[in-house]
């Protein structure tokens, strides 16, 4: 269940008129900022974007680039866009970072519908006139001419990360008790022979529906006696053994998954505001409710106490806004 707090009755036309009075003059009101953009869903925050732009003839978002700086600024950013289009710039953010593995690209990848998904990519094309798929491709090959890393294992890794940013995968609820307990043994199979990086792994992990990996999950458990996230490489310097188990992990417990990024963010030595904006941007229209009372469960304690004592100012409201609550 999502966690924003959307009042019964919207005016699009007060809540344009808000935000330009907010940025208009010396001195940006960020309280009034966050009041409207923290308490309106997707579809109200379009039609305010082009009441704005009707309104006063100027790009909202763009007005608040200027106006507003840091981490508050990326965190209203990254909320106002569309979902779909939020994705395609975190997608881009990630595959220009000189990174060993593209976690956040996996994320989307694996937690996003097959509908979301090919929203994702359009918005992708649309602003940086290439596809998803070519830019992961020439970011993989790019740094494997570079690093020297021509092997099997890199060219697994860059297949893993195309297939999962193009999955198109069954959506509906029929699944085949038969077909996971074969597919529960080549993967257990590859695990226990140490040979991951087939073609027969990947194939499971990018075209099964996310209801039949469950059940291939749960007969792996069932028949091996442990999860099989508890049997795969951990923490490997292997590109595409770190890739696949993020993969596992995002594709069997999604919001045990983001509970554990925002867990990671916050206990780490300084916080990681990107991974913590990241989730509760992309989660709270969504599951942020469930994956608040999760962390609750394995932390003891609630996930608004930990952002209030790790984050300060307007990005501290922001953020405790859009976890549903008064600021």
């Amino acid at each position: 269940m999502a966690t924003i707090a959307v009042p019964n009755q919207v005016s699009i036309a007060a809540d344009a008129e808000a935000l330009y009075k907010a940025c208009k003059g010396w001195g940006t009101d960020e309280k009034a900022i966050i009041q409207v953009l923290g308490r309106r869903n997707a579809g109200q925050r379009r039609l305010i974007r082009f009441a704005y732009q009707e309104l006063y003839k100027e790009d909202l978002v763009r007005r608040l680039e200027k106006e507003l700086t840091g981490d508050f600024e990326r965190a209203v950013y990254r909320w106002i866009l569309d979902p779909a289009d939020r994705d395609a710039v975190l997608a881009h953010l990630e595959l220009r970072k000189s990174t060993d593995q593209y976690p956040v690209l996996v994320e989307i990848s694996c937690t996003r519908s097959s509908e979301e998904l090919l929203s994702i990519r359009r918005a992708f094309h649309a602003r940086y006139q290439r596809s998803l798929e070519e830019q992961v491709y020439d970011n993989t090959k790019g740094r494997s001419l570079f690093t020297g890393m021509i092997s099997e294992s890199f060219a697994c890794f860059s297949q893993l990360l195309i297939r999962l940013v193009s999955a198109i995968r069954y959506e509906g609820e029929e699944i085949n008790k038969t077909l996971a307990k074969s597919e529960a043994k080549v993967l257990h199979e590859a695990i226990k022979d140490k040979k991951l990086n087939n073609d027969e792994v990947i194939r499971i992990l990018t075209t099964r529906s996310k209801l039949q990996l469950q059940l291939i999950f749960n007969v792996y458990r069932e028949e091996q006696g442990t999860s099989i996230t508890k049997n795969l490489p951990n923490k490997s310097k292997d590109e595409f053994l770190a890739t696949l188990r993020i993969t596992v992990r995002c594709l069997k417990d999604p919001k045990k998954y983001f509970e554990k990024v925002l867990r990671d963010s916050m206990q780490r030595l300084g916080t990681d505001e990107d991974a913590l904006t990241r989730v509760i941007v992309t989660r709270a229209e969504k599951d942020l409710k469930e994956i608040k009372e999760l962390y609750y469960k394995r932390n003891n304690v609630r996930l608004d106490e930990a952002v209030d004592k790790d984050t300060r100012g307007d990005y501290k409201d922001m953020l405790l806004t859009l976890l549903g609550n008064e600021v």
